[in-house]
């Protein structure tokens, strides 16, 4: 069958109006269908005007921080103020005390001048530490060789007591 004999086919098969309206319809809606999927992937979110409240919340934001980074470097500069103020008293006080060192040599270098005979040496430091007298039995029974226990037991006391003012004993 060649082609002229199928469109004499085709036209005399008739078709009526409502064939051809699903037929356009059809038509149309594929046509709508491809160009629809078409210009959605060509949208781009970008493009799109900005949003007047999200505008508006952005320069909010950069108010308050240009508002912070102000109160930042206005802190910073009272912090290095403080730090500056008191470097300076330290270094005058570096110096009073420079000063101070100073006389006192010299005030002892004129005294030993003055005075040939030689300082008295000074005294050992008397022992800061004196035994308590109701200690001195339980250290003296502790060096006879005693145990804690035997110990609270000739004395009557208890055994953690005694144990305690052993554990408690300055070295010598």
């Amino acid at each position: 069958m060649n082609a002229a004999q199928m469109y004499n086919l085709m036209l005399a098969d008739s078709t009526t109006p409502t064939e051809w309206a699903v037929y356009g319809i059809a038509v149309a809606a594929t046509a709508f269908v491809l160009l629809r999927s078409r210009t959605k992937a060509k949208k781009d979110p970008m493009n799109r005007p900005p949003d007047v409240n999200s505008l508006a919340q952005q320069r909010s934001v950069e108010r308050q921080m240009q508002n912070l980074l102000i109160e930042l470097s206005e802190m910073a500069r009272q912090v290095t103020a403080g730090l500056d103020t008191r470097a300076a008293k330290l270094d005058a006080l570096i110096r009073e005390a420079d000063e101070k060192i100073a006389a006192l040599t010299s005030l002892r270098s004129s005294i030993d001048l003055n005075n040939s005979t030689p300082a008295p040496a000074a005294a050992p430091p008397p022992c800061a530490y004196e035994p308590d007298p109701r200690h001195l039995e339980v250290y003296t029974l502790a060096d006879q060789g005693q145990s804690p226990s035997q110990i609270a037991g000739q004395l009557n006391r208890p055994n953690g007591e005694i144990e305690l003012i052993l554990a408690l004993r300055p070295r010598s």
